[in-house]
């Protein structure tokens, strides 16, 4: 059997991406393996050869407790069995890749076994990955290599931009060769005694342009060290409860999602300059601060963990909009949708670096912000961001477009995003037939988000800020937009909400989940809520698995289009909670338990996004072929199905 999954290693925002065999091949794509740090690769081969042949696979690279292990042997026969075991022992800490290799000789004399390692770093910026046709001008761009005594460095420079990666070894290896290719050969000609073994350290240090120095591991066992370390303020505290009589499973992927939201945190700074450290949106893509992500990801975990949304806050804060900047789509009190710190970023070959092109990141900080000050009972924060809140606030009315036409509103951005929801792929704000909504667009969460921020920041002003008048301004524009909402968006003939208002007013007709999180924000009166609960936990909607992003049979359905038949959890967990706060228990527990099931499937760990085919077409979950794992909103999914159980008194 020849294995060929991956294992993504992660910590403080780099991550590693590995074979079967603990190797790399400079895989780019969908798929791409590597080191990764800051959106870069900064290692792209690491292949090893025995005596000149390469290891076949007895155990598949498998991580367990901070570290990864597989089992390699050269090629054998019953008759004549490999003379050696490899054993490939790695781990990441930030910003570095360090492995145990071990030698053993199967043999009952001495032997000399010749290892090589092929190593490259291409530096390739994580867009020119995504992108397999898309090539980017770099002017001036070098790539060099050379050995050193333990080791190899591969250097990558443009213009004032410098990157390094250094490969270091011990013992040292005997030769350092080039290939003629970039990538270098490192050798070692290891004596084995009888039946005894051998050992080499290997450490790679990812250095980017302007980043921390790495961390100061030698070993995998002080990575993992340093890993569980780190992770143990967030996972030492009281674990969450499953009450008694929850689904079956719902524990574990508790357990699970906290420790993976544990290794996909990443450094970021506060509006102070104090270091923070938020959510990054998951791997292999995003890991890095996203408005969306990181709040929707912090306002799950927050019932049970405060310190990501606080973190969250105050990373976004931080990156709020000051200016206009059209490139970017900055604009004074808007709330970052992403921030990045490779190359193409840096020199602004992609809008990236700091890209604002998000409609539904300003609501949702007003949304965490009194959220995480209602449920910790503690004001300082709120307090500290006052002025952040209102001019997100303000954000809303003058470049939002409450104030001139209604609703949050966003322009397709033909250079970044089409769509500037949580659905961001083109095409997916459509309707019935697939035609895709021209903008400027209104998407129906949008508002409710909208809604709900109003009023929590209304409860700030009045309970925090001493300033009532603001407060009875908050609320009243809050009715206004519920009533506009429910005059303007709610289609009579299917008795269900629209995803969208389009350019010219139309309703956008496609029956989409966006329905669902109009439960959450409390837009929807109780009565239509309740139908629209109940309405998304029917067939063509609920698969078995999860709810799917867009009802099945639809023109514009396809159960493997990224958000246009797919299921997401996270988009379930909102549903969850919306559910829970209308009182649909059995609609809830019938979804609770399905994703509970759905995370066994996935040794705990759900998805960032399943394809959506039904229990009847499949009886096991089928997974998206693109989707990131871990994701962290996926990840803190399993804390908002228990939280919403609590809510309606399960347990």
């Amino acid at each position: 059997m020849s294995p060929t999954a991956d294992t993504t290693l992660v910590h403080a925002g780099t991550f590693a991406v590995l074979g079967p065999d603990g190797g790399l091949t400079g895989r780019g794509g969908s798929t791409p393996d590597g080191l990764f740090r800051r959106d870069a690769r900064h290692l792209s081969r690491w292949e090893l050869t025995v005596d000149d042949r390469v290891p076949l696979v007895l155990v598949p690279l498998q991580e367990e407790e901070a570290t990864a292990t597989c089992v390699l042997t050269p090629p054998g026969t019953r008759d004549e069995p490999p003379a050696y075991t490899v054993v490939r022992e790695l781990a990441v800490a930030s910003g570095v890749l360090t492995e145990r290799l071990r030698l053993v000789n199967n043999q009952p004399e001495p032997r000399t076994a010749r290892l090589a390692l092929l190593a490259d770093a291409d530096f390739a910026d994580q867009f020119e990955l995504r992108s397999d046709h898309r090539r980017y001008p770099k002017e001036g761009a070098r790539r060099t290599a050379h050995a050193e005594p333990t080791g190899a460095r591969f250097t990558y420079t443009r213009e004032a931009w410098e990157s390094q990666t250094v490969v270091s070894a011990s013992p040292a290896p005997g030769s350092v060769e080039p290939t003629g290719s970039g990538a270098h050969r490192l050798t070692w000609n290891l004596p084995l005694p009888a039946h005894g073994e051998a050992e080499l350290l290997l450490r790679v240090e990812a250095r980017p342009h302007d980043a921390p120095a790495p961390a100061p591991v030698t070993d995998p066992a002080s990575a993992a060290a340093q890993v569980r370390a780190e992770a143990a303020d967030f996972l030492g505290q009281a674990p969450p409860t499953v009450p008694a009589d929850g689904p079956a499973g719902l524990a574990d992927a508790c357990r699970q999602g906290l420790a993976d939201l544990a290794r996909l945190r990443v450094p970021a700074t506060g509006p102070d300059g104090e270091e923070v450290s938020v959510p990054g949106a998951g791997v292999p893509w995003f890991l890095t601060l996203f408005g969306r992500d990181s709040l929707l990801t912090s306002l799950f975990t927050l019932p049970y963990r405060s310190a990501p949304a606080a973190a969250t806050l105050r990373a976004l804060a931080a990156t709020q909009g000051t200016s206009y900047d059209p490139e970017r789509g900055e604009q004074p009190g808007r709330i970052v949708h992403e921030v990045r710190h490779g190359e193409l970023a840096h020199f602004r070959q992609v809008p990236y670096g700091r890209y604002y092109g998000s409609i539904d990141a300003t609501p949702l900080f007003l949304v965490l912000l009194g959220t995480c000050t209602e449920t910790t009972g503690e004001p300082e924060l709120a307090q500290a961001l006052e002025e952040h809140a209102r001019a997100a606030v303000e954000w809303m009315f003058r470049d939002g477009g409450l104030a001139d036409g209604g609703y949050l509103v966003y322009q397709p951005d033909p250079d970044g995003l089409v769509n500037q929801n949580w659905k961001d792929s083109a095409g997916a704000i459509c309707f019935r037939d697939g035609t895709q909504a021209e903008g400027p667009i209104a998407v129906a969460e949008a508002q409710g988000y909208a809604y709900d921020a109003l009023l929590r920041t209304a409860r700030l002003a009045r309970a925090h800020w001493s300033d009532p008048a603001y407060a009875d301004r908050l609320e009243a524009e809050a009715a206004a937009l519920r009533a506009r909402f429910a005059r303007d968006f709610w289609m009579t003939e299917t008795d269900f909400p629209a995803l969208a208002l389009d350019g010219a007013g139309r309703q956008v007709d496609a029956l989409a989940s966006d329905a669902g999180h109009l439960l959450w924000s409390g837009i929807l009166d109780t009565p239509r809520a309740r139908r629209v609960g109940q309405r998304l936990l029917e067939p063509d909607f609920f698969t078995g698995w999860a709810i799917r992003t867009l009802a099945a049979g639809q023109p514009c359905y396809h159960p493997l289009s990224y958000h246009r038949g797919s299921a997401w959890p996270h988009d379930n967990a909102v549903i969850a909670l919306g559910l829970a706060r209308h009182g649909l228990r059995d609609e809830l527990r019938a979804l609770t338990a399905a994703l509970t099931e759905t995370a066994a499937h996935h040794a705990g760990r759900l998805p960032e996004v399943l394809a959506g085919y039904s229990r009847a077409e499949h009886p096991r979950p089928v997974p998206y072929p693109h989707a990131c794992s871990p994701q962290a909103w996926a990840a803190a999914t399993p804390l908002a199905l228990l939280a919403s159980l609590r809510e309606v008194g399960q347990g």
